[in-house]
C-alpha cells in the first residue's frame, strides 16, 4: 500500500444498513469532491450478521438521497482480513469499539487503527447513536454528525 499512497477507511456498526453505510457514503462523496477518492479504499461493515447482504435502510437511503447522495452497498460483517487490510476503522459507538478491539487481538497481523469516528467530531459529540428505532430526524442527525467527522478525518488526511 505504502507505494501507492492509497489510504483505506472502513466505517462500522451494528448491522451495516443505518449508521456505517452513511458514514461509507458521505465520505466517498466527500474524497470524490476532494479530486481524492482515487487515493482511498473505502467500505463498511458490521459487528453482527444480521443484516448480511441487505441494502441499507430505506430512511437511510432516503436521507442521503436528500444530501443528493446514492449508495449501491450491501450489508456484510467485518472480517479478520479487515484488520490487516484497513489502516482505519471507525465505528460508531462503545459497543462497536469493544466487539472490534476483541476481534482485533484474534488477528495475528492486526494494522488497523480502530477509533470511534465521533473522536474525528468538531462538536465533541463521540457516539453516533443507532437510529434504527428512531424517526427520519433521527437519520438526519446521524447524517450531519458524518458529515462533520469525516469532514475532519479527510481534513486530518489529506
Amino acid at each position: 500500500m505504502a507505494a501507492t499512497q492509497t489510504k483505506s477507511v472502513l466505517f462500522v456498526c451494528l448491522g451495516n444498513i443505518c449508521r456505517s453505510p452513511i458514514a461509507e457514503a458521505v465520505f466517498r462523496k466527500m474524497a470524490t469532491d476532494a479530486g481524492a477518492v482515487d487515493k482511498w479504499v473505502i467500505d463498511s461493515g458490521a459487528t453482527s450478521d444480521w443484516n448480511i447482504g441487505s441494502s441499507p435502510d430505506a430512511r437511510g437511503v432516503a436521507c442521503l438521497r436528500s444530501h443528493d447522495i446514492e449508495t449501491s452497498h450491501r450489508a456484510r460483517q467485518v472480517t479478520k482480513d479487515d484488520f490487516m487490510s484497513f489502516e482505519y476503522i471507525l465505528c460508531m459507538d462503545e459497543s462497536n469499539l469493544s466487539d472490534l478491539n476483541r476481534k482485533a487481538k484474534s488477528v495475528e497481523n492486526s494494522q488497523a487503527k480502530i477509533e470511534l469516528l465521533g473522536s474525528y467530531d468538531p462538536l465533541k459529540q463521540r457516539i453516533i447513536k443507532d437510529p434504527y428505532y428512531g424517526s427520519d430526524d433521527d437519520f438526519e442527525k446521524v447524517y450531519e454528525q458524518c458529515v462533520r467527522c469525516c469532514k475532519a478525518f479527510l481534513e486530518m488526511n489529506s
